[in-house]
């Protein structure tokens, strides 16, 4: 079923909309939970608490991309689920690393973010992404929307690790570059 399909479903308020919706991204919500989580049942957990955000919040809104829009709100709850629990404690220093990468080029939360300031780093990441080539962007989402490990976008790619670092490493310079030059404060 494809993604028209399954928007119509939750905006007549079928049920099967949860199913299908599961059926079609399931495995992929979980994986990006489980990359951050590294707990099966906290992985399920966001998921299925993935798959009522969506229902409460399809309608009103008519996401345009429906894979990217439960893929966000996976790793927000995920990454809220993962600071809930104390990170440290559970052996997930994969999650901090990932978070320290993107630091130096990223501006970090000093306090309650302003919704407005947080949708126009939102656009010029959005922006940024396009402007790079298409593997250079798959990995840098796989890598720090997703939570791929390294090991495992090698192993997609084919590319060896230091490959895919430098790749990653070019990726974030570049993009504090492009966030400074649209005026985003580092």
């Amino acid at each position: 079923m494809d993604d028209h399909m399954i928007l119509e479903l939750f905006f007549k308020r079928q049920e099967s909309a949860i199913a299908e919706t599961r059926r079609k991204y399931g495995q992929r919500l979980y994986r990006t939970a489980m990359n951050i989580l590294h707990s099966n049942e906290d992985a399920e957990e966001c998921v299925n608490d993935t798959l009522l955000k969506a229902w409460e919040a399809i309608p009103p809104n008519r996401p345009m991309k429906f894979g990217a829009f439960l893929a966000r709100i996976a790793r927000n709850l995920s990454i809220n689920k993962w600071e809930a629990r104390g990170a440290a404690k559970r052996g997930g220093g994969e999650v901090n690393m990932l978070l320290s990468e993107l630091e130096e080029c990223v501006p970090s939360k000093g306090g309650p973010e302003d919704e407005y300031e947080a949708s126009l780093v939102t656009e010029a990441i959005n922006s940024f992404l396009n402007t790079m080539e298409q593997t250079a962007r798959i990995v840098f989402v796989l890598r720090y929307f997703h939570g791929e490990s390294i090991r495992a976008i090698c192993e997609r790619f084919q590319m060896n690790e230091s490959k895919i670092k430098s790749i990653l490493f070019r990726s974030r310079k570049k993009l504090g570059i492009y966030l400074e030059k649209e005026g985003v404060i580092i």
